[in-house]
């Protein structure tokens, strides 16, 4: 399965990456499984993705969502802000 990964703020400099496409492993079919997997690629995501929210197709996702073929994924970490 091949998914679109786009990466925002702090994950973006973290991977150093907009955007890729990524094809998934057998094992990795839900965003729970993606979000364990997504470190073992980009090492720098070790022991962060805790905090990391991800959309699927533009909806933030439960864990427990299966991934389908073509899915655009977006990894978004904790932001702050305010004036």
């Amino acid at each position: 399965m091949r998914v679109h990964a786009l990466y925002f703020a702090a994950v973006r400099e973290l991977v150093a990456l907009e955007e890729e496409d990524l094809d998934l492993p057998e094992s990795v079919r839900t965003v729970a499984s993606f979000a364990a997997w997504i470190p073992s690629r980009h090492a720098a995501l070790e022991g962060r993705m805790g905090s990391v929210r991800i959309a699927r197709n533009e909806a933030f996702a439960r864990s427990d969502e299966a991934l389908s073929d073509g899915d655009v994924l977006a990894l978004i970490p904790p932001v702050a802000g305010g004036s």
